[in-house]
């Protein structure tokens, strides 16, 4: 595989980008020297790994910005023949222990949204992976609507988590981000808090932007 460096500022992150608007997956592929498999059924996350190392994106899976010495995130943003978001983003992994002292202000969902490369995709599952075209790039930084908005949703969902109450939360609970299992399998099992403050065995969650916020984020860089 090609391994791209690391854009050296915002300019070369969005110029790179803006290469891709157009581009099939097969193209972007081929010039990486990678394949692109037959669908993804057993390769969930591979479109987030082809552009991220197009891009030269450097955290993997750490739980910092995709561009941390810029303080950018990537996000892909599959949608349908519509041009509307086809599925929830995933943001990162909720903390269920150890919150003490924890504030939107210093939570890695904030972290990791305080500026967003979003690029667009064609997402749906009737076009062959190899065919799909990759949209026109835009970066985002919340507004404070927006932040506000995310902050709300954050401290509930973090107060229900604190209280123990983990598993009563669905994904109904929030405005603009819910909280819902993220792992591999059912299996996968991780600490939290319990009603009585003991520590209990439960899925693994992670917060998610819902259609809803993404299809208004959409709107407003397109309009």
């Amino acid at each position: 595989m090609k391994i791209q460096s690391p854009p050296i500022n915002q300019q070369e992150l969005m110029d790179r980008a803006h290469t891709l608007a157009g581009l099939s997956f097969a193209d972007v592929a081929k010039e990486l020297g990678v394949r692109v498999p037959a669908n993804f059924k057993r390769h969930k996350g591979w479109t987030g790994q082809l552009i991220e190392t197009y891009l030269g994106a450097t955290a993997g899976s750490k739980p910092q910005q995709d561009f941390v010495h810029l303080g950018i995130e990537l996000k892909t943003l599959p949608l349908s023949h519509q041009h509307l978001p086809l599925e929830t983003t995933y943001v990162c992994y909720a903390p269920l222990t150890n919150i003490t002292g924890l504030n939107w202000q210093n939570c890695n969902v904030r972290n990791k949204l305080q500026k967003v490369l979003w690029v667009p995709i064609e997402g749906e599952r009737d076009i062959p992976p190899a065919q799909r075209i990759i949209g026109t790039p835009f970066l985002w930084t919340p507004t404070p609507e927006e932040d506000m908005a995310l902050k709300q949703d954050w401290e509930e969902l973090m107060d229900l988590i604190a209280l123990g109450k983990i598993e009563s939360v669905t994904a109904r609970i929030g405005e603009v981000m819910q909280l819902r299992p993220k792992a591999a399998n059912g299996k996968a099992l991780t600490s939290a808090i319990g009603l009585n403050g003991e520590i209990i065995q439960t899925r693994p969650r992670g917060f998610y932007l819902r259609k809803e916020f993404t299809r208004q984020l959409l709107a407003s860089a397109f309009r």
